[in-house]
């Protein structure tokens, strides 16, 4: 992954990423060291250290190592086992391999994507259709992934 800013944000651009975050507020503790790591595809907030929220379209977002220090309380998308080696190679969501998905989802969401046996995240995506669509459709793509484990951003090291 190349990299080509790094730097600490401001107390203000940690309170507005914060805000953005809403649930997901709890990654970025009180006495943290934030960094904004400038790279592709998406630009990374560091907390101290690790590459806990990724900046999709300018809106914060847990990455896969946020999502696993958090519970996961809103646009999660539970998939079955089946799906989890395709997901973990990159591929896109498919609707047969939705099993659950939050009711509130809208097309065009940032959405986790988790198992159904052990609930831990597998990839971060871009919803294409909403939630309760997700779970109806026996055919087409649901989620369009962005970050996978075993990613660049997930193996990412400073």
């Amino acid at each position: 992954m190349k990299v080509k800013k790094r730097y600490h944000l401001k107390k203000k651009e940690v309170k507005r990423i914060k805000a953005g975050l809403g649930e997901y507020s709890n990654l970025i503790p009180e006495k943290a060291v934030v960094e904004f790591l400038e790279a592709e595809p998406y630009p990374l907030i560091l907390v101290d250290g690790e590459p806990l929220i990724m900046l999709v379209n300018n809106r914060p977002f847990p990455t896969l190592k946020g999502a696993l220090k958090t519970s996961i309380k809103f646009n999660c998308v539970v998939v079955d086992m089946g799906a989890v080696k395709f997901l973990a190679n990159g591929a896109d969501v498919m609707s047969p391999g939705i099993v659950d998905a939050d009711p509130n989802i809208e097309k065009g969401d940032l959405v986790i994507v988790v198992d159904e046996k052990y609930k831990k995240p597998i990839t971060i995506g871009v919803s294409l259709i909403d939630g309760a669509s997700m779970v109806k459709n026996k055919k087409g793509k649901a989620v369009k992934n962005i970050h996978y484990i075993g990613d660049r951003i997930w193996n990412l090291e400073i």
